[in-house]
């Protein structure tokens, strides 16, 4: 997985859209992303987001399970 393909303007969605899509799946049917710092993270997060600041996610990537959608904010 290319760090960019999380961030290809085919596949964003709004904002209800994501809301939409995480009412209706499971929590292990799909990835939440944090790309802030620490800090902002620990200041407040979506419930279940995994932290890898934007610095860090090439050499992180393998995080992520390449087979499950991802929502990156």
């Amino acid at each position: 997985m290319n760090w960019r393909s999380l961030f290809s303007s085919e596949s964003n969605m709004k904002p209800v859209e994501v809301k939409r899509f995480i009412a209706e799946h499971k929590p292990e049917e799909y990835q939440l992303l944090d790309v802030r710092q620490p800090k902002e993270y620990e200041k407040g997060h979506i419930p279940g987001a995994k932290l890898i600041p934007i610095k860090d996610l090439q050499d992180r990537l393998t995080e992520l399970d390449p087979t499950k959608p991802v929502f990156v904010y």
